[in-house]
């Protein structure tokens, strides 16, 4: 890891133009120096611009994260939490999940500028680049066992959706179990790992990804629909203020799970999923899909399907619902 480039990229944050030598000068180093950390950057994909006779510039301007400002923030919404900003790292959740019996503090939060190998559900890679995503891992102490924690992803979905909601964000919307839409298009994900006993304590680590705002060499990668909160704002999103949002939210929602699990959180839910009363087909792991009418959700998390068969229940696993058009 080269240590001057994310100072560098911070430097270059504003979007303009920036001469090697003014960056030399800036911190103290040759421009060879600038040039290698600059070099280190391309390599973790990040995209720079360098123009003979102007020097060098990011793609557009950009707001990192800033561990200060989120915590102010958090302070003034009267929420507490323990919080780590990388400027790189490969995955939060793997990072906490490596950490979590080391008695990491309860509502630890780790975020980060760049994740360079994120996870999402059922193997997939979550695609991230500088300024591309808000991603965050969150570490969440339970008193019960993981088997009561079954419909957990599904309150966090909410947290996310009122968060986008404040925001002015009206059209996000859930996807069962675990995806924020808009349009019908995938804008954030939700993974959930679990340490513990079935019936004891146990720890959650929630992973989040939303998508700020995608390149379109980003978007190719991906093989589903997806969105980016660029496109559905009206006005710049900082990640600073969506973090500190997002946090307050999942306080509330945590608590409210902890206590009542979905029982007072599943109207709400229901009244933000993207495909209630709409025709889905569900890809089952051997192969076989199966059509139907959603009805709603059961209070432990499962979906309610009317097939052919009847009303059947899904859990989340590794099925996939999808709409029929």
């Amino acid at each position: 890891m080269n240590n001057l480039t994310f100072p560098i990229l911070k430097l270059l944050a504003d979007g303009k133009f920036h001469s090697g030598e003014a960056i030399a000068q800036h911190f103290n180093i040759s421009r060879a120096s600038v040039w290698n950390a600059l070099q280190h950057a391309e390599q973790l994909g990040i995209e720079v611009f360098s123009v003979r006779g102007r020097g060098y510039k990011l793609p557009h301007a950009l707001t990192f994260l800033e561990e200060q400002v989120v915590l102010n923030a958090l302070r003034a919404l009267g929420h507490t939490f323990k919080l780590e900003i990388h400027d790189h790292i490969e995955s939060t959740n793997t990072y906490l999940m490596r950490k979590a019996s080391d008695e990491l503090d309860h509502a630890t939060c780790v975020a980060a500028n760049l994740q360079t190998q994120g996870r999402g559900r059922r193997g997939r890679n979550w695609q991230a680049g500088l300024g591309a995503s808000l991603t965050f891992s969150l570490l969440w102490r339970f008193q019960c066992g993981a088997a009561a924690l079954s419909g957990l992803s599904l309150a966090i979905g909410l947290a996310l959706v009122r968060t986008l909601h404040a925001m002015d964000i009206k059209q996000a919307q859930l996807k069962w179990p675990n995806d924020i839409l808009i349009n019908r298009e995938k804008v954030a994900g939700i993974l959930i790992e679990l340490q513990g006993d079935m019936e004891g304590p146990s720890t959650a680590v929630i992973g989040v990804g939303i998508n700020l705002r995608l390149p379109e060499n980003i978007k190719k990668q991906i093989e589903q629909p997806v969105t980016d909160l660029a496109s559905a704002s009206t006005h710049p999103i900082d990640p600073n203020k969506l973090l500190s949002a997002l946090l307050g939210q999942l306080a509330e929602v945590l608590k409210e799970f902890e206590q009542n699990g979905l029982t007072n959180l599943c109207e709400e839910w229901t009244n933000h999923h993207a495909y209630h009363l709409q025709p889905v087909r569900i890809l089952m792991p051997d192969g076989r899909e199966i059509t139907g009418v959603v009805q709603g959700i059961t209070e432990d998390g499962n979906l309610l399907v009317n097939t052919e068969h009847g009303l059947q229940k899904f859990i989340s696993g590794e099925i996939s619902l999808r709409g029929t058009s």
